[in-house]
Formats: structure tokens, C-alpha cells, sequence
């Protein structure tokens, strides 16, 4: 009888394949599905009344969902380089800003597992956008890339790639009795939408909770219906995934994790450290080496995930990582709060988009608690979205807020004059000092920080916040600023005029292109 390749054990059913199996005994396989720019709560296991997502809802209901799961960075590549290494922005060099490189100095946790004999691979948007190769690294932070499988007739707006399909593709290519990780970045719910295809797909615009932060008009609505159907994309391809590790039998073998990398394209969201930037939906499941149905209140940040993985593949782990492992948490089997030290969470954010002169950052840094939040602004007098005047490498002003129609409905005069409070949120500037009570407002929109009841408050945590980041060795506790002098590695587009590495002729021919293509680029831009 002759053996069965692995493509052919894709279709194999589950019973057959399970038969004899004895996955306690090995190493576990992980698939990390990464959403780009999606906000808590808009799963609907997380009780969003639209968005429809199966798939998260039932890798939450038989593993474990994460209430407080943060970002360390509210911007893609600076997220993912601190997921990848384990650390907080501060402490990753070049690492720390959108489109910069990956200094070697610093291990990646996928090639820990590389080492350690797993067969690692990706599909879609891995560590993006820059350039991983400048600063001297070897090997792609993510493995080989899986892209050969596209879809029929994508929509405007979704990837090309078959995600799902692709990710058959490298499970045929594992080797025998090769344990795997596997990235999948979907560059889902990303802009640009297709406008009108939430609606169109049956999704109502009556139902869609509008934040305060955001203007509540038709316009908002209906682009809110878009980001929805595009985590519906997303969420459909991750259902894929599963059962084709169910079929093969090694669904329960796989440390499965679904998060995002930041919050949603919208204003007071991606690029900020309110929830809305930082708070991310998180459920995670591993068969029954971790208990289901249960939701835990501890404060997780993504820099924990690397110490995770290597702990679950009893791979050698990196005295470089920061994070914390979450296994404890994981195998605990109870709900709620459990780690008395895990009541709080640090956030950052340095430079996004190239939206103010020279490449002046917005640093700030914050502190979230079970009941407040605190944010320090180091530099007030700029305009957190880069303001009005300066064209940014988005070609357009405000660059940190994503173009397209929801940007384009905000800057309307009249979208000022009818919404003065969601509009003053999403733009303008903000005092050195912000602080939060979330249990009295969700979205953090009212700021306590010189109200005299909350001085206590505030001043503890400005105090925590400045020792944990004294303990981190930042740069800012001694007022320094690296990260403006760290290249914009942007070479496509008219952003590439902001690209130190580029010769001048080629970064004055930039300036007669048009802006970048967003979102749905090759995984190398």
C-alpha cells in the first residue's frame, strides 16, 4: 500500500485521520491569524450587533477569549516588530517605527521556532511595511511566503490571495512529522473598501453602534458596514483554515491565536493609544490542553505571545523578551481576574505616517488599568494626526488618519459645524496629560486629568507609568528622541520623497507620484 501525500491527507476525513493519533505526546502546531486594523469589539462574540464572525466566535468559545488583549503599538510595522520580538517600542530600535527595518540584534521568535525544527511559513501581510533586510538581518522574519493561490473575483478592496488555499500549500509542503507555524496576515479590514458592499452583503446600518468619537451620520454608517464585511472576510478564511486542520486531525494539536495588529482606519483609533488604537479581540485555543468557554479580565500585551510560543514548543527561550508567557493564564482553567500582577497594561506609539516636518513624532506612552487610563502627550503643541498644512507621505494633510471617504465626509466644513465634539476628538490637539475613568466612559471621551477628584488618580499613575518605562530604559525618561532620525524605508509612491536611503534623484522623482497603494500592497512593500 502505497503512502498518501499530504495534499491527498487534506481531504482525508476527520475520524480517519485522527485515528491513533496521540498529540499530547507532540510538539504543537501554531497558527497566529492577525487581522490588519481591526478594534475591540467588533467580533460578534464580543456582543457587536452586526459584524458576523463564526470563526473567532468559536475558537473563543472552545478555548479562551482575552477582555483586556493590547497592542504595544498602535501603527502595523512597529505592532509587528513587537511581536515578533518580545518587546515594547522603546527598547527595538529602528524596529519601533512604521516602515523601518529589524536590527539582528534582536531575536524573532518564528525564527526560535525555525531553529528549533518547526516549519514556519506565512500568507499575506507579514512584518510590513520597510525593509527587514537594512539593518543586516538574513532570513525573512516570517519564513517562506505562500501567495501562489488567488482568488477568482475578488471584490475591490479584498486581497487577491486565497488565503485559505495557500495555506493548504504549505501544509503539503511541511515535512514529515515536522511540527509548524503559520502566519496568517490578512491585510483585512485594512482600507480601501469598496464602498456600499456592507449593505450590499446584508448588513444593516440601523444596527451599527457609532462611538462618540465618530460623527453619527449615513456616510459613517454605511463605511463602518465596509470594515465590517472585510472582517467577514477575514473571519471566513480563518474558518477555512480550521477545518482543514480538522480534517487532517490536527486541529487539537495547533495553539491556535486570532487577534489584530491595531485598531480600526477611522479617526481616534489606529495610530492612538485610546482603546479604540490599542484594545484588540483576542481568543485563543489549543484543544484541551486549554480549558473552553471561559473569559479572562488579565491584561495581556502581544509582546507576550513570543515567550508563549517558545514555552508551548519547548523551544529555548530568548532573555531578550519582555513579555510574559501566557500559559500560565491558558492552563489555569478559571476565569475573571488571575494574575494579581497582570492588572495593567503599557502602550506607545512614536512615529506613524511621515505627517509633520523633518519627521517629528507624536510620542506618547500610557497606562491602562481595569479602571482608568492615563496617556502622557511629550509633545502637545503638535497635531497628533499631523495637522492640517503639511503634505504628508500619504500625499494628503492629517496623514495618521488613513484616506478615503470617512476622511474625506470629516473634513467637509459642514461635518465641523454639525459634529463639533466628534470632530474636535478625531483632530485636534491634545494636552500633555490625559486621563480616563473607563468604567463611566467607555470610549474616553472626557478628560479627568486636571479634574482636583481625580489628582490622586492621575498622579499615581504618572508616577507607575514613568518607573515602568525608567525600569524599560527609555529613551524619553532621559529626553531623548531617536526615532525622528529613523528612515521613512518607504520606496514606493510619493512617500518615497521622505526616504533619507534614496538618492535625491530618486526621491524628486517621487514627488510627482501619486500616493502609495494601501493596504492590499505585496507583502515586500
Amino acid at each position: 500500500m502505497s503512502l498518501m501525500t499530504r495534499r491527498e491527507l487534506l481531504a482525508v476525513p476527520v475520524a480517519a485521520a485522527a485515528c491513533g493519533s496521540h498529540t499530547s505526546e507532540r510538539r504543537p502546531n501554531i497558527l497566529l491569524a492577525y487581522s490588519d486594523d481591526q478594534s475591540y469589539p467588533h467580533a460578534s462574540v464580543l456582543g457587536d450587533p452586526v459584524v458576523r464572525t463564526p470563526a473567532f466566535d468559536r475558537v473563543a468559545r472552545e478555548g479562551v477569549l482575552f477582555e483586556h488583549s493590547y497592542t504595544a503599538c498602535p501603527s502595523c510595522t512597529p505592532s509587528r516588530s513587537a511581536l515578533l520580538t518580545g518587546r515594547p517600542i522603546w527598547r527595538i530600535g529602528e524596529a519601533g517605527v512604521l516602515y523601518g527595518t529589524l536590527p539582528p540584534e534582536y531575536p524573532l521568535f518564528p525564527h526560535l521556532l525555525e531553529d528549533a525544527g518547526y516549519h514556519i511559513g506565512f500568507v499575506g501581510k507579514p512584518w510590513a511595511p520597510g525593509d527587514w533586510r537594512a539593518a543586516g538581518l538574513t532570513r525573512h522574519p516570517l519564513g517562506t511566503e505562500y501567495d501562489a493561490r488567488l482568488e477568482p473575483d475578488p471584490p475591490d478592496g479584498i486581497d487577491t490571495r486565497d488565503y485559505a488555499a495557500n495555506f493548504e500549500d504549505f501544509l503539503a509542503d511541511r515535512p514529515d512529522d515536522a511540527p509548524f507555524f503559520f502566519f496568517f496576515g490578512a491585510t483585512e479590514p485594512h482600507r480601501d473598501y469598496e464602498p456600499g458592499i456592507g449593505e450590499r452583503s446584508g448588513l444593516d446600518p440601523d444596527k451599527v453602534v457609532v462611538p462618540p468619537y465618530l460623527p453619527d451620520a449615513p456616510e459613517v454608517r454605511s463605511e463602518l458596514l465596509d470594515y465590517y464585511c472585510e472582517i467577514e472576510h477575514f473571519d471566513r478564511h480563518l474558518g477555512r483554515m480550521l477545518d482543514t486542520l480538522e480534517r487532517m486531525g490536527e486541529l487539537d494539536n495547533t495553539l491556535v491565536v486570532v487577534t489584530s495588529d491595531n485598531g480600526m482606519p477611522f479617526s481616534r483609533t489606529k495610530a492612538t493609544l485610546y482603546d479604540g488604537g490599542t484594545r484588540m479581540p483576542t481568543a485563543v485555543r489549543w484543544g484541551s490542553r486549554v480549558p473552553g468557554g471561559r473569559r479572562i479580565e488579565d491584561f495581556t500585551s502581544h509582546i507576550d505571545f513570543a515567550p508563549t510560543f517558545l514555552e508551548a514548543a519547548g523551544a529555548d527561550p530568548s532573555e531578550s523578551h519582555d513579555g510574559r508567557s501566557l500559559l500560565p493564564l491558558l492552563t489555569a482553567g478559571g476565569e475573571g481576574r488571575l494574575e494579581p500582577g497582570r492588572d495593567h497594561v503599557v502602550t506607545a506609539m512614536e512615529r506613524h505616517t511621515w505627517c509633520r516636518p523633518d519627521g517629528a513624532t507624536y510620542p506618547m506612552r500610557a497606562i491602562r488599568t481595569h479602571d482608568f487610563l492615563y496617556i502622557r502627550n511629550y509633545e502637545p503643541d503638535r497635531w497628533p494626526s499631523g495637522g492640517p498644512e503639511f503634505i504628508s507621505s500619504n500625499k494628503a494633510p492629517h496623514g495618521d488618519l488613513d484616506d478615503g471617504p470617512f476622511k474625506d465626509f470629516l473634513l467637509l466644513p459642514e461635518t465641523r459645524e454639525r459634529f463639533p465634539e466628534a470632530y474636535e476628538a478625531s483632530l485636534g490637539k491634545r494636552p500633555a496629560e490625559e486621563l480616563y475613568d473607563c468604567r463611566a466612559d467607555l470610549h474616553q471621551m472626557k478628560n479627568l486629568a486636571d479634574d482636583p477628584a481625580h489628582e490622586t488618580v492621575r498622579a499615581e499613575l504618572s508616577q507607575r507609568l514613568e518607573e515602568i518605562l525608567r525600569e524599560g530604559e527609555d529613551p524619553r525618561m532621559d529626553g531623548l528622541d531617536p526615532w525622528q532620525g529613523y528612515a521613512y524605508r518607504q520606496i514606493d509612491g510619493f512617500g518615497a520623497t521622505f526616504n533619507r536611503t534614496l538618492d535625491p534623484a530618486e526621491r524628486e522623482a517621487a514627488r510627482t507620484r501619486s500616493k502609495h497603494a494601501v493596504g492590499h500592497a505585496k507583502s515586500d512593500l
